[in-house]
């Protein structure tokens, strides 16, 4: 079996409708159901349900939390290669 460096080799050398496509494929494998992780999602979510309503944490807005982190975001993600270029 090709190791994933030589995959990705042999991926670069598509044309980029055809890697989109291979993307595509490979990130649907990744979407199979783990039936123990949704178990342990669950736990969390009546866990974090448990200590809103027993007051031991409290909410905010949806719009103050998005207005934080977006500024949180901004200021500390990198600039990817990518961007401004033209091909």
């Amino acid at each position: 079996m090709p190791t994933a460096k030589q995959l990705c080799d042999q991926a670069s050398q598509l044309p980029p409708d055809e890697r989109m496509a291979l993307v595509d494929q490979i990130l649907d494998t990744l979407d199979e159901r783990d039936e123990s992780l949704d178990a342990q999602w669950s736990q969390e979510a009546e866990s974090r349900l448990a200590a809103y309503r027993q007051g031991e944490v409290q909410a905010i807005p949806l719009n103050e939390f998005i207005a934080k982190y977006q500024v949180k975001w901004h200021e500390r993600a990198p600039r990817s290669s990518w961007q401004g270029r033209v091909n």
